[in-house]
Parts: C-alpha cells; structure tokens; sequence
C-alpha cells in the first residue's frame, strides 16, 4: 500500500475502498451478463430469421480439378465448377474436416439455407456445424448463393 506524509509522519493512503469494490462490481455484473446472453442463445446475434429457402447439395471433387455441386435431393449435377473456387473448396473443406473427425462419410448433403434477414448459412446437418456465409462478404456468400436457383444440368454428368 502507498504511504503518505502527514505532519512528517506517514500515512496510509486513504482511497476510498467502496469505489473499488463499485468498479469491480460492476466488471463483474457486466461479464456474467454477457455470459448468460451467449449460453443461453438469446443474443440479437444468435436469434434465427425465418428461412425464405433452402437446398439440399453435395460436392464432388472431380478428376479435372473441379468441383461437382451436386442437388441433394435429386442426384442431379447443379453446376461444375472450374478454377481455383478458393473460398468454395475452403467452407467445403471445413464442413467435410469435421465429418471425417466423426469418422462420417461425403454421403449426405450439405443444406444451404437463405433466410428472411439476408443471412445465408451453409449447415451440416449430420455435425451440426454451419457457417455463416454472409460474414465473409456478399461476393463470396454470392458464390453459394446462386445454387439456391439453379436448376439440375441434364446435359452433363
């Protein structure tokens, strides 16, 4: 503790105690509020919009480098992706990471999910992982996005 001198002899400082016990009271209170918030799901962050769509889809990996999105209710191919796909074989690859930790296999569907709020969410539904694609950008939630309206390629396979 900090001593002072009074009338040359020292004297302990004389801060008052409650004003530190207020501040850290207050710390506290704060902390376990946004505590419960967060365990118990009720943050504005954590509410769930309505769901406007959602699809059922698998990814293949082909032999060309490219990336089969596959319908996956139908079996049908949506699309075949080329090029690099960053951001698409990134989401993927960390949905899929977590299924094979669960020794589970490629075979269900991912479901992509668009809701009322304009958020945009990847799940899986086999883990109970997601991911919020919409945080990344709208260019890069744009790239699942299109999937939502895509209809089956009946040319290719």
């Amino acid at each position: 503790m900090k001593s002072i001198q009074v009338n040359g002899a020292l004297a302990p400082d004389t801060f008052p105690k409650w004003v530190l016990q207020a501040m850290g009271s207050l710390l506290l209170f704060a902390l376990l509020s946004v505590a419960a918030v967060r365990i118990t799901g009720n943050g504005p962050d954590q509410l769930r919009s309505v769901v406007v769509n959602e699809r059922s889809i698998r990814f293949e990996d082909r032999p060309d480098g490219g990336i089969a999105v596959i319908d996956g209710a139908t079996g049908q191919l949506l699309e075949a992706v080329h090029g690099e796909q960053g951001f698409m074989r990134g989401v993927v690859r960390a949905l899929a990471r977590e299924r094979r930790t669960r020794q589970m296999g490629p075979e269900q569907a991912f479901l992509l999910i668009s809701r009322a709020d304009g958020r945009l969410t990847l799940s899986d539904p086999e883990t109970g992982h997601s991911v919020e694609l919409e945080s990344f950008g709208p260019t890069n939630a744009g790239v699942f996005a299109r999937f939502l309206a895509l209809q089956p390629d009946t040319t290719r396979h």
